[in-house]
C-alpha cells in the first residue's frame, strides 16, 4: 500500500463517501456498500464535541491544542472563506490507524485514462473507497487479474458533501497547522460545489479552495516563516506535476502510435524510467536534495497512479486564475464555480480555462 506524505496530499487528500448514499438507495452490492455504511457509522458514533474536549479539564495538553487550533481553523473556513457554516469539522474521532479509508484506482495497460466507479449521488469517481485494508487488496488483485494497472492508496479524510456532520479525524493531524487547515478547507469546498461525473472539476477546484485558503490563513496570523514554507512547497508541487505532466505525453505518444504490445510494454517501462531520473535531477539541482517526493518515486509508478495525480491537480491553474478574476472574491468565485459547473461537460472544461471574467 501506497504510504509517505506525498502520496497523501498529492493524490488522496480527499475521498468521497460514496457508498453512503448508495446504501441508503439499496443498490446492489450490497456487501460492498453495508462495510462502507458501517465504517462511517461507527466513526460518527465515536465522535466527541471539540468545543467540549477543549472545556475539558481532563483532555491531554497536546490534544487540546490540536482542538483548539482546528476550532480556529474550522471558524476561519466560514468567516473568511464562506465556506457552510455547519456542523462539519467541529466534532473530533481518534480512528487510531494511519488511514480512515483506501482508495483504490485503476487504469487500462495502455490508456491514461482512469476506469471510473458509479454511484447514486456522487456520479462516476476514478476510484473505489474501503474501509477495509483487506477488502482494498482484494479489489485490487481482482483488478490486476483483468490485466489493468492498479494503484492503492491511503487516505486521510473524506467527505459526505454535507449529508453528514463529518468529523475531524486522528489521521488529518498527521501534518503541521498548515496541512490540517489545507484539509478542512478542501473538505468543504466540496459541500460548497460538486458537480456529478466530474471529479477532475470538483477536486480541482476543492485544491484551489484549500491553496488560497491556506495561503488567507498564514497571512492573518501573521506566520510569514509559515507562509515562505508553504510557498516553497507549492512551487515544488508545480515542478512536480511538471514531470508527472511530461511522462503523461511521453506515455500517450507511446500508446497512440504503432508497435505490438510487447513494444508498448517495453517503451512504456523506459519512460517511467526516464520520470525516475529526470526526478532525482531534479531533486539534487533545483531543490538543493529536497527528498520529500522520493516515497513517491520509490513505489511502482503505471497508469493508474498517474491518471490519479492528474485527476486532483490538472485543473487547479485555471481554477487560481478564476478566483483572481473574481478579486479574491470567495462568494462571487463559489458562483461563477457553479455557473460553468452547470454547464454540459463537453462545454465545461473549455469555459473554465477561456474565462476572462468573473461572472
Amino acid at each position: 500500500m501506497a504510504s509517505g506524505p506525498a502520496v497523501t496530499r498529492i493524490v488522496s487528500r480527499s475521498i468521497l463517501l460514496i457508498a453512503l448514499a448508495a446504501a441508503l438507495a439499496g443498490c446492489t452490492g450490497a456487501g460492498y456498500y453495508a462495510e462502507s455504511l458501517n465504517g462511517h457509522l461507527r466513526i460518527m458514533a465515536a465522535r466527541q464535541d471539540v468545543a467540549g474536549l477543549v472545556a475539558d479539564p481532563g483532555t491531554p495538553a497536546e490534544l487540546k491544542a490540536r482542538m483548539e487550533s482546528a476550532s480556529a481553523i474550522r471558524q476561519f473556513a466560514s468567516d473568511a472563506l464562506d465556506l457552510p457554516d455547519n456542523r462539519s469539522y467541529r466534532s473530533y474521532v481518534d480512528l487510531g490507524r494511519d488511514y480512515v479509508t483506501i482508495a483504490v484506482y485503476a487504469a487500462p495497460e495502455f490508456a491514461l485514462a482512469p476506469v471510473a466507479k458509479c454511484f447514486p449521488v456522487y456520479g462516476c469517481v476514478p476510484y473505489q473507497a474501503f474501509f477495509s485494508l483487506d477488502n482494498a487488496r482484494k479489489a485490487a488483485t481482482a483488478l490486476q487479474a483483468q490485466g489493468l494497472d492498479v494503484h492503492v492508496s491511503g487516505v486521510t479524510a473524506y467527505s459526505t458533501l454535507g449529508w453528514t456532520s463529518d468529523p475531524l479525524l486522528s489521521t488529518m493531524f498527521r501534518g503541521g497547522e498548515a496541512s490540517l487547515a489545507a484539509l478542512v478547507f478542501h473538505e468543504l469546498a466540496h459541500s460548497q460545489v460538486y458537480v456529478q461525473d466530474d471529479s477532475a472539476f470538483n477536486e480541482g477546484f476543492a485544491t484551489a479552495v484549500e491553496t488560497s485558503g491556506v495561503r488567507k490563513w498564514l497571512s492573518a496570523a501573521g506566520d510569514a516563516e509559515g507562509l515562505s514554507r508553504y510557498e516553497a512547497g507549492r512551487a515544488r508541487m508545480a515542478d512536480f506535476l511538471g514531470l508527472i505532466a511530461e511522462a503523461r505525453r511521453e506515455l500517450n505518444a507511446v500508446y497512440g502510435g504503432p508497435g505490438t504490445e510487447a513494444q508498448k510494454r517495453a517503451e512504456k517501462a523506459a519512460a517511467i524510467e526516464r520520470l525516475r531520473q529526470r526526478y532525482r535531477q531534479m531533486r539534487d539541482r533545483r531543490w538543493n536534495g529536497y527528498s520529500g517526493y522520493d516515497a513517491w518515486f520509490a513505489a511502482p509508478i503505471n497508469n493508474a497512479r498517474l491518471a490519479a495525480t492528474s485527476v486532483y491537480n490538472d485543473l487547479v491553474p485555471d481554477f487560481l486564475r478564476l478566483f483572481e478574476l473574481c478579486g479574491g472574491d470567495y462568494r462571487r468565485f463559489y458562483a461563477e464555480v457553479a455557473r460553468i459547473g452547470g454547464l454540459d461537460r463537453e462545454n465545461r472544461a473549455g469555459a473554465l480555462e477561456a474565462a476572462g471574467s468573473c461572472g
